[in-house]
């Protein structure tokens, strides 16, 4: 059986309305609003899902913590362009690190989160 190595994330934001408006700019999809005791959650879809969290003890960072990288299929400068227009700051613009692996880049979300793209194109 061919493991998954990711089967949930969680993004921390101080105003789920703001990050859910940027996050669906950006990815052009639709996440799914829910609460949990006293967490409010905005679901990502896909196998492996996520969601933007606002509690107590969820606390935005550019620069502690994890960096979650998420598909930029198939043009990661398009959806740079739209994080951009959405109110991003880009802390590095596209990169190839291979021409196997594709492009990155790297930003700074609503929340002041970082958060990292990818994708072939």
């Amino acid at each position: 059986m061919k493991q998954q190595w990711i089967n949930w994330f969680e993004i921390p934001v101080w105003d789920l309305h703001r990050a859910t408006a940027f996050y669906e700019t950006v990815f052009e999809t639709s996440l799914h609003p829910m609460e949990v005791g006293p967490l409010k959650m905005a679901i990502f879809p896909g196998q492996a899902a996520g969601a933007l969290v606002q509690g107590p003890s969820y606390v935005p960072s550019e620069d502690e913590g994890s960096v979650l990288y998420l598909d930029a299929n198939p043009v990661i400068q398009d959806v740079l362009d739209r994080a951009e227009a959405a109110g991003a700051r880009i802390l590095q613009y596209k990169k190839q690190i291979s021409e196997e692996v594709g492009y990155m880049a790297l930003l700074v979300d609503s929340e002041g989160n970082r958060i990292a793209l990818m994708a072939k194109g």
